[in-house]
């Protein structure tokens, strides 16, 4: 039996001093396992006589190495062991804060109303004025230095030709940590957007920032990291569905994941996706073409050259937006001259997209119903659809409606 294995039957058996050293003897052939010291923080606890700062150091050890590998259920115990050390202490305000923070990552822990009713009492006892009791002093996570991946011995010399026996087994130990990196084929990725970004969520535990190559350009991004297999993993997108500015977008590694921040070179610009199927040319006689095909990306090329009819609520009939723009167009240019008329409610697109700008006005000027519906009727037909009637939208999903001589497809 290996000495955590005689730390835990110690431990259920009451033996809390034979726990400690059990444990302490474990801890000094692996020092990064988190588990041992959660422990070891429970038996010093319940010796007699109770070591409740070694306790609350053993638990913020764990806190810490528990969060560097991303162990959500061990971080809520070390937080936890924690709590108990800080109450035992008589620091009942950094108890009561460490206690919340259990909370929050697990409502359900069955002891804490327990605990919340001791503080509740220590606190509103009318002998506690002790200022340094109810004070919050700690940080959600501590800062302690944790030991390093080499085994430190605990034994006495006596006992120093023991561990030769085993040289394969400690030399195993260290690489323990590694075995967290999540395997290739279970990462993962997500994406999101504002007004003026798009954030890309990569899932994978264990990316080591010092040798992860990270690549961003206006419209790709690539990331290549070494797996603990020896093989390199590499994520790429492009081309993107927009372009973005490299300078200002930024890439964060944390412990569970690593978030790409773009930022989009047009603000406003929403993404129906976030790659796109046009290839990228050098050609500039091709990029007008490219422009207008990569703004409908679901939809096939059309078999004719007559501008698409798009699909509308309208009880009188589909309209040809572009059609209505360039009217728009036409009007704004009538006016340049210094000639006063009445307001037709048109504002100047500075040089920018006349369609875009009279759907900017429609919407600003429309009631919050008819935005609702503009909103949910563009999202959810991927912007193939524009309604302005609530009571129809809002009954149900508004799927894709293609233009005539078009055809969706699926990504």
């Amino acid at each position: 039996m290996d000495q955590a294995a005689k730390g835990a039957a110690a431990l259920n058996s009451k033996d809390f001093s034979t726990a400690v050293t059990h444990y302490t003897d474990a801890i000094s052939v692996n020092s990064q396992a988190v588990d041992y010291y959660i422990k070891r923080s429970t038996a010093y606890i319940r010796t007699s006589p109770a070591d409740y700062t070694a306790a609350l150091a053993d638990a913020e050890i764990a806190l810490k190495l528990a969060s560097i590998r991303g162990k959500r259920e061990l971080i809520i115990q070390a937080q936890l062991r924690r709590a108990i050390a800080l109450f035992s202490l008589e620091q009942y305000g950094n108890a009561k804060a460490c206690f919340n923070w259990v909370k929050e990552m697990d409502k359900d822990e069955k002891t804490l109303q327990i605990w919340e009713k001791k503080i509740a009492n220590k606190l509103n006892a009318p002998s506690n004025d002790d200022e340094k009791g109810t004070k919050i002093t700690v940080e959600r996570l501590p800062e302690v230095q944790v030991p390093s991946q080499k085994a430190q011995s605990a034994k006495p010399p006596q006992d120093a030709t023991e561990p030769a026996k085993h040289p394969p087994e400690k030399a195993e130990k260290p690489s323990k940590p590694e075995s967290v990196q999540t395997p290739a084929n279970k990462i993962r990725h997500e994406w999101y957007q504002t007004q003026d970004t798009v954030v890309v969520s990569l899932f994978a535990k264990g990316i080591p920032k010092d040798k992860a190559t990270i690549d961003i350009q206006a419209r790709s991004l690539a990331i290549s990291f070494p797996l603990v297999t020896g093989s390199e993993y590499d994520f790429s997108l492009d081309p993107l569905y927009g372009t973005i500015d490299p300078t200002t977008s930024t890439a964060k590694i944390m412990g569970t994941k690593i978030d790409f921040t773009l930022k989009k070179t047009t603000a406003g610009d929403m993404w129906p996706t976030l790659e796109s199927t046009v290839p990228i040319t050098d050609s500039k006689d091709e990029k007008s073409d490219e422009a207008q095909e990569v703004k409908h990306p679901m939809l096939a090329n059309p078999t004719t050259k007559p501008g698409p009819v798009y699909p509308t609520s309208s009880k009188s009939g589909p309209k040809n937006w572009d059609k209505l723009a360039d009217e728009l167009t036409k009007k704004k240019k009538e006016k340049k001259d210094g000639e006063e008329g009445g307001d037709d409610g048109l504002e100047d697109f500075e040089g920018g997209d006349p369609v875009n700008g009279f759907f900017q006005q429609l919407y600003s000027r429309a009631d919050p119903d008819t935005q609702r519906a503009m909103m949910k009727s563009y999202q959810e037909s991927n912007g193939t659809a524009l309604s302005t009637n609530w009571s129809e939208v809002g009954k149900g999903k508004v799927e894709t409606q293609p233009p005539d001589g078009m055809e969706a497809k699926r990504w």
